[in-house]
């Protein structure tokens, strides 16, 4: 036997671990009620915290939703539309009740992000038409998108309508964003990105701003399409400008090289 063997000692590792009680309890599930212009209501679970922020109903998500009523005809009924970075889903949801013809939901692949969003479409079934086709999947920006076609049917050439509702406070992503665009958006003169967005840090608007030179030269026209300053502040103890952070402003992507 080694002299290390001799002088072994057994150590009680019990004695290293954290008591029970050490961490918090993670917080609960929230609720947010939100009635559609058609009528309905919906109870959108929210997650009690996340580090992707998916634990908010962001007013960029709020103000898109309205805006696809407004414009269901040529943004949704019929449509196949795709939203990124969904939290609790609010404008997909809207969309396959007001017709879409299939709708992709999509955030982070963090199983508590995904699993949230696939408990409120679960939850709104009842009002959804019959036909709706409405899929809750994770993806990274900027990775393959293949999959995300895969309950599209045969055939598919590209969504009609994608949305991205306050996602542009992460700047380093927006790269990927760009991506993810150029590779699921139909090649189609009809075809629309809708960016809402709210500068909750104002000190860092321009940064923002920065994703649509990124989108211009990856081959997109930008028309600035809403401004909207909401009632409310979201996070009332933050610092900056105020009016800038109840703004909400809607911006649209089209193929610049494809006339209407």
């Amino acid at each position: 036997m080694s002299s290390l063997e001799e002088d072994e000692v057994l150590i009680d590792t019990s004695l290293f671990q954290e008591p029970s009680d050490y961490y918090p309890p993670p917080k609960p599930a929230t609720f947010e009620s939100w009635t559609l212009q058609t009528g309905e209501t919906l109870q959108l679970r929210l997650v009690g915290h996340n580090p992707l922020w998916g634990h908010h109903l962001w007013n960029g998500a709020q103000v898109v939703t309205n805006y696809l009523y407004d414009h269901a005809e040529e943004l949704v009924q019929g449509k196949d539309v795709l939203e990124l970075g969904a939290g609790a889903g609010l404008p997909s949801i809207a969309a396959a009740t007001w017709g879409a013809k299939n709708v992709v939901v999509t955030d982070y692949p963090d199983e508590d992000l995904v699993e949230n969003i696939k408990i409120n479409v679960d939850a709104a079934r009842d009002i959804l038409p019959h036909n709706s086709n409405i899929v809750v999947q994770g993806h990274v920006w900027g990775a393959d998108t293949k999959p995300l076609f895969s309950n599209m049917g045969t055939g598919s050439s590209g969504f009609d309508t994608l949305v991205l509702a306050d996602l542009l406070f992460n700047h380093s992503q927006h790269a990927a964003l760009v991506k993810t665009i150029q590779t699921t958006l139909k090649r189609s003169p009809l075809a629309r990105v809708l960016v809402f967005f709210t500068p909750y840090t104002p000190w860092k608007f321009d940064k923002d701003m920065a994703f649509f030179d990124r989108a211009r030269n990856g081959g997109f026209r930008v028309t600035q399409i809403v401004k909207r300053v909401m009632e409310k502040l979201m996070f009332k103890d933050d610092r900056g400008d105020e009016l800038l952070r109840r703004t909400v402003f809607g911006y649209e992507l089209s193929w610049n090289d494809l006339d209407e």
